[in-house]
């Protein structure tokens, strides 16, 4: 919310007061739209990279991260060690194709915002059905993380980190 005041003389005249108010207003009201948007965009990403799981569209969890020597991810499941942008995405795509009946909730996310930056934190609730297709059996999973994501923006805005760890039960 933009809280706008203008106190107005009766010396101002159209060309060196009202116009620089305005001009002023505008810039500020254009930057916040910018963040608003910004905001919606990142949410956006974290969203079509969970929704790989529930719609098995696997295609876009490249499109949204960062194909660069410098991504990284930790997982809340084996294995737990830094990983690089293939290997990240190979195991992404694994994990989603393997839960059926996939779902999860984004727990109070916060966003923080940089230049061309962000870090997105947030608790995370996955349930779903692991399914072993050699023995047609299933094992039910629900688990409770903790996901920070870091983005950065070049024309888009792309993943360059994630970090997901499983909260004890």
């Amino acid at each position: 919310m933009i809280i706008i005041s203008v106190c107005t003389h009766s010396y101002m005249t159209k060309n060196n007061g009202f116009g620089m108010v305005f001009k002023k207003l505008k810039r500020e009201a254009s930057q916040a739209r910018l963040i608003l948007s910004d905001r919606e965009e990142i949410i956006e990403i974290i969203t079509i990279f969970f929704d790989a799981g529930k719609t098995k569209n696997l295609a876009p969890l490249a499109a949204i991260q960062l194909n660069d020597t410098r991504f990284s991810s930790y997982s809340d499941v084996p294995p737990f060690d830094l990983k690089d942008y293939a290997t990240t995405i190979a195991l992404q795509e694994l994990r989603f194709v393997s839960i059926s009946d996939y779902e999860y909730e984004m727990i109070d996310p916060r966003i923080d915002l940089f230049e061309n930056s962000a870090v997105v934190t947030f608790q995370l609730r996955q349930t779903g059905m692991i399914v072993d297709n050699y023995s047609f059996r299933g094992q039910h999973i629900s688990m409770l993380s903790r996901a920070t994501f870091v983005l950065i923006k070049s024309t888009k805005w792309k993943i360059v980190h994630v970090h997901l760890s499983k909260i004890s039960d």
